[in-house]
């Protein structure tokens, strides 16, 4: 585990770093586990949940008509997996005493001062239950606090900002998450930015705090995701979704 982050004597926790990591993907585990070596934390491993082995009757927590309206397509394999996965990761955190955590996917490039920049933020913004530390676009950033790691730490005005690869969150943060969101809507990593549905209080920061390995995803390529796509007429409800959406985040970023 890291030491708590000496630039902030008052706030102490015990941070762990979760990684999500598919039984089959065992040269991601072994890379990331000889980038650990070198690294002042260790790694506790959560095995994902494939789902290309679980068969369409068997997703269970699914509201497979609400996605097909709010996406405007059907589920993949690997994203319903990757949403069950992370969800497995939060309840897992919670069942340790730690205070908060580092959830990150296993194509995390990891950095040295990952747990003390992710200390900085959550000191810097107490009453933030989750901050995303990757992002792959930030938009009309409205910054709310500068961590001591020198981040600055706020929520943006225009999404999905896309990525879920590697967040910090605390337990009432994970309980919130837990509670509701639980049923799968949207993909995981729109439905984390969704404070609004999830009544937790979500920021970023404006800046990327470790990198992801670009080109490496387990879900599905571009071709793969267009191939999943209705027709425009039948994706006429979901441009209302997305009209709608739109309205919340910007009135969510605009919250203190």
């Amino acid at each position: 585990m890291a030491a708590p982050s000496s630039r902030n004597p008052g706030w102490t926790m015990s941070i762990g770093i979760y990684v999500i990591n598919l039984d089959r993907s065992v040269d991601r585990w072994n890379a990331l586990s000889d980038q650990a070596r070198a690294l002042p934390f260790d790694l506790v491993r959560i095995a994902g949940v494939d789902g290309r082995e679980v068969s369409a009757e068997q997703r269970n927590g699914l509201d497979e008509r609400a996605f097909q309206r709010n996406n405007g397509r059907t589920v993949l394999a690997g994203e319903y997996g990757c949403y069950r996965s992370h969800l497995k990761a939060l309840a897992a955190f919670l069942e340790t005493g730690e205070a908060a955590c580092i959830i990150v996917e296993d194509d995390i490039i990891l950095s040295a001062d990952l747990a003390l920049r992710a200390e900085a933020a959550l000191a810097a913004v107490p009453g933030a239950d989750v901050i995303k530390l990757v992002n792959h676009r930030i938009v009309g950033f409205r910054p709310v606090a500068t961590s001591d790691a020198g981040d600055e730490i706020g929520r943006a005005t225009h999404g999905p900002q896309g990525s879920a690869a590697c967040y910090a969150v605390t337990r009432t943060g994970a309980r919130k998450l837990l509670d509701q969101i639980a049923i799968m809507r949207f993909p995981w990593d729109i439905e984390l930015e969704r404070g609004w549905a999830s009544r937790a209080q979500i920021y970023t920061t404006r800046g990327n705090v470790t990198d992801i390995n670009e080109g490496s995803s387990n879900i599905g390529t571009r071709s793969v995701y267009r191939a999943t796509k209705f027709r425009w007429w039948k994706r006429l409800p979901t441009y209302a979704v997305r009209i709608a959406e739109t309205i919340r985040r910007i009135n969510y970023a605009m919250k203190k």
